[in-house]
């Protein structure tokens, strides 16, 4: 989960999540709650019994092969990211920016239990595709691999065909590599990067023109591991910035029912917060389209739906009303304009970003990756080693 801090555990986590009083969440839930949205978390698994999501999550699926149910948390990452979605606060625990949502658990190995066990080598594939067969509109993933997979991108492209939008975080190793991450590096999945309390990207967070959008990454507590006693302080990283995402998206969504996802995407571009030096019609190669601003859309109307057949991340007609088709092969990221106000809650971009722009020349998901993103040992080809999947 971490993007960079040592954790220390905290008994109030609730006073840690700043981003809520400077989204004015408060305001926000008066309009739209994420009430009707079901967003299928893709992680560790989604603890149901934690006081902030008793009620809050819904039957899922164990795809790792190893013992054990979607709401066996292995490591306390996902159900994290599930209050951050959806929790309700009560107990004490973390507040979800969308509480009126729901959470259907999927469960995927990590490298951690990888080396532990012997697990289904395809399970993070088969998890977007049974996450797409759902009935989750959204699917937040925060997990990632280095290792580009012809089989896990068709998984993405049969969910964004199925009208769903996918968060996956962009990874944590700008400093280590900063090599492309999947399924973030994906042309169709939304990639979605770090930002700091001051509203610059967090530098941690891996950058590229593969990054779609931004949320808020630093200094956002979790539970500290698999016990559940105790919640822990620290960078939460573009793990707890995707799941943020995808609670803004459930935010939107729920405001519209009646749109697609290319609409409520299209409208979280053209709202996402910008600096004044933001120069239009670009896009940053360290925050995207700018940083999430639910707010600016359901409280101040910005941003426009758009044509609900066109994919705002490749324009092409996929994922919309009954009848549009997908291109097998999309090409890459189309810059989308929107507004240039300065952000509500964060300060100018500079430094790092202001420099970015559609025209950076950086390593592109669509080309970038060697073999599959596992080995397989054996004749059970359902099982591998480790995959080197981490929190994003």
């Amino acid at each position: 989960m971490s993007g960079t801090a040592t954790a220390a555990t905290i008994t109030d986590p609730q006073s840690r999540q700043w981003y809520l009083d400077a989204m004015k969440a408060d305001e926000i839930w008066q309009s739209a709650t994420g009430e009707g949205i079901k967003v299928a978390v893709i992680d560790s698994g989604v603890d149901p019994t934690t006081p902030s999501l008793q009620g809050q999550v819904l039957g899922g699926r164990d795809l790792t092969g190893v013992k054990g149910e979607a709401t066996d948390d292995f490591d306390g990452h996902g159900t994290s990211m599930a209050e951050l979605i959806a929790g309700t606060g009560k107990g004490g625990g973390l507040k979800g920016l969308a509480p009126g949502a729901k959470i259907i658990p999927f469960r995927v190995s990590d490298t951690e239990l990888q080396n532990k066990e012997k697990v289904n080598a395809f399970d993070m594939q088969e998890a977007i595709r049974a996450a797409a067969d759902s009935d989750a509109k959204i699917i937040s993933v925060s997990m990632g691999s280095e290792f580009y997979s012809s089989e896990e991108r068709d998984a993405v492209e049969y969910a964004q065909s199925k009208g769903k939008l996918l968060f996956a975080g962009v990874g944590n190793s700008a400093k280590k590599g900063n090599k492309p991450q999947y399924p973030a590096s994906y042309p169709e999945a939304v990639a979605v990067a770090g930002s700091s309390t001051d509203g610059e990207v967090s530098d941690y967070s891996q950058h590229g023109d593969f990054v779609d959008i931004a949320a808020p990454a630093d200094d956002i507590p979790g539970w500290c591991d698999e016990k559940f006693d105790a919640y822990c302080d620290g960078d939460g990283g573009t793990s707890a910035a995707t799941a943020i995402a995808s609670a803004s998206a459930a935010l939107i969504w729920s405001k519209h029912p009646e749109w697609t996802g290319n609409q409520v995407l299209r409208v979280m571009f053209e709202s996402a917060g910008r600096g004044k030096d933001w120069k239009p019609g670009t896009v940053s190669n360290y925050l995207g389209h700018g940083i999430v601003r639910p707010g600016a859309h359901i409280n101040r109307g910005l941003g426009k739906p758009g044509d609900p057949g066109v994919s705002p991340l490749t324009n092409e007609r996929v994922g919309g009303p009954s009848g549009s088709t997908a291109s097998p092969r999309p090409s890459a990221p189309a810059s989308s304009p929107g507004p240039q106000d300065k952000p509500d809650f964060v300060a100018e971009a500079k430094g790092r970003d202001t420099a970015a722009s559609a025209g950076d020349s950086s390593s592109t998901g669509l080309v970038i990756g060697g073999v599959a993103a596992v080995v397989v040992l054996g004749a059970a080809a359902a099982y591998a080693v480790a995959r080197r999947r981490r929190s994003a």
